[in-house]
């Protein structure tokens, strides 16, 4: 009899030891999702072309708002606000089909004229007009990219008001602004796409990466962004690491065309002249890609064409060429600590190829250095964005392998931009959320995740 009562008792030790590592694991409802950034954005609207663009924005804009469609993990492009769409042969006319039964967080039905006016905010340019429940929208010349661009976070669907407070579709609404210091959303209990596990997310803004690394070990943030630099550590360190392909470009940028031969021949010069493996061996942890490209090679399958390692003695012979020298001011990120090093560095190497480059956090410099966040995985998109900052055109946006590189190859050749590195996104996070990833662009995916123990 004792026998039997000691196995029953083992038994049943066994099952709630299992029933309670299943409700560990099973997702929970509640809980409040503390995040923190570097960005500090002033305003919410997807479409304020004046807000600085990054990586942490676009992801709050995708937690408030949707899109017409949307990507995958894959890029192939899926239905969202849009229920279906068709292009007309020449991919000039498209339409687009408005789905039925969702409301902005302010309680107001989408409609297709709401859509059409929130695109024609986004796109001045563009030629959207509402028609019974769909949106059409017309080109002067084919644009197969149009669904990729329709899927940015900046083409977000958002019902503006006169008070600047624009109302989205999304997941989650807001409940406490305070532009540029902290923002504050709610779950939103009627999302056509179904209520999120967590009840709210609250996000500290303009955090330095040290700042945010603290809050986390302190218990104060869930998630928190590690600096390219900063990722082998946190990861021998045990922290849950989170990191995209490489979708950032960190490069040199002039601020205006080559005026002489001479100029163009010194501007060739500083790319040849630029260490790259050591600068990625010392100052970036090993973290990155060396890069002569724009595109990074997982986005074009081509990067790995262009040279990447330093020709002194070509920089050199460009170099002595040009009988006066100028100083160039080579400007940088004063916030970013680590971006007056690569500076220093570069204007060192720079420095062994007979050039002169003075380092400075000024705004106004002759060449910046400039992390560039890619606008889109889709290479046309990502490229022509790249050209529109250093003043340039790519032209005809479209065709394959070959088109791209020429293009490419083109927007080299004008030496207004000269590619240093590609780096991927990081964060890190507590071992209590759940259920949550980063996509290969550097999006979040946010919508199925959960914290352990929530309500307690």
């Amino acid at each position: 009899m004792r026998l039997f009562v000691w196995r029953w008792f083992v038994v049943s030790s066994v099952m709630v030891a299992a029933l309670a590592a299943s409700a560990k694991t099973r997702p929970q409802y509640g809980g409040v999702l503390h995040v923190a950034m570097r960005a500090a954005p002033t305003s919410l609207d997807p479409a304020d072309g004046a807000q600085s663009d990054s990586f942490a924005p676009r992801n709050l804009t995708v937690l408030m708002f949707d899109t017409l469609v949307a990507a995958d993990e894959n890029g192939r492009v899926q239905p969202s606000l849009a229920t279906g769409w068709q292009a007309l042969p020449g991919s000039q006319r498209w339409q687009f089909r408005v789905r039925h039964e969702v409301k902005f967080h302010d309680g107001t039905p989408l409609t297709a004229e709401s859509v059409a006016a929130s695109l024609r905010t986004a796109n001045p340019s563009w030629n959207v007009i509402a028609e019974a429940d769909s949106v059409i929208i017309d080109w002067d010349s084919s644009n197969p990219d149009l669904l990729a661009e329709l899927a940015l976070p900046r083409n977000a669907i958002a019902k503006r008001t006169a008070g600047n407070k624009p109302s989205g579709t999304g997941l989650f609404h807001v409940v406490d602004w305070q532009p540029g210091k902290k923002l504050a959303l709610g779950a939103e209990e009627n999302c056509w796409r179904g209520r999120p596990f967590l009840d709210s997310i609250e996000v500290e803004m303009g955090k330095s990466f040290r700042d945010q690394m603290t809050a986390l070990e302190l218990g104060r943030a869930d998630l928190v962004e590690v600096a390219p630099e900063q990722t082998h550590r946190v990861s021998q360190a045990g922290r849950r690491l989170a990191t995209s392909f490489p979708i950032e470009l960190l490069a040199l940028v002039f601020t205006r065309d080559a005026a002489s031969p001479d100029e163009k021949l010194l501007r060739q010069a500083l790319a040849l002249s630029v260490e790259r493996g050591s600068i990625r061996s010392v100052l970036l942890q090993g973290a990155g890609q060396p890069a002569a490209s724009i595109l990074p090679n997982w986005m074009s399958g081509y990067g790995f064409v262009f040279p990447t390692d330093a020709d002194l003695p070509r920089a050199r012979q460009a170099r002595e060429q040009v009988r006066s020298i100028p100083t160039w001011t080579i400007g940088y990120d004063g916030s970013d600590p680590v971006a007056r090093f690569f500076a220093e560095r570069i204007a060192l190497n720079a420095r062994d190829a007979g050039l002169v480059l003075q380092p400075t956090p000024a705004a106004s410099a002759d060449v910046r250095m400039m992390r560039i966040p890619l606008k889109s995985p889709n290479p046309w998109i990502a490229l022509e964005d790249v050209a529109d900052l250093a003043g340039q055109s790519i032209g005809k946006k479209q065709g394959g392998v070959e088109d791209l590189y020429a293009s490419e190859v083109a927007l080299l050749a004008t030496q207004r931009v000269i590619p240093l590195f590609h780096l991927p996104v990081s964060y890190a996070s507590t071992s209590t959320l759940k259920n949550w990833s980063l996509r290969s662009d550097g999006s979040w995916t946010l919508a199925d995740a959960w914290l352990v123990n929530a309500r307690q």
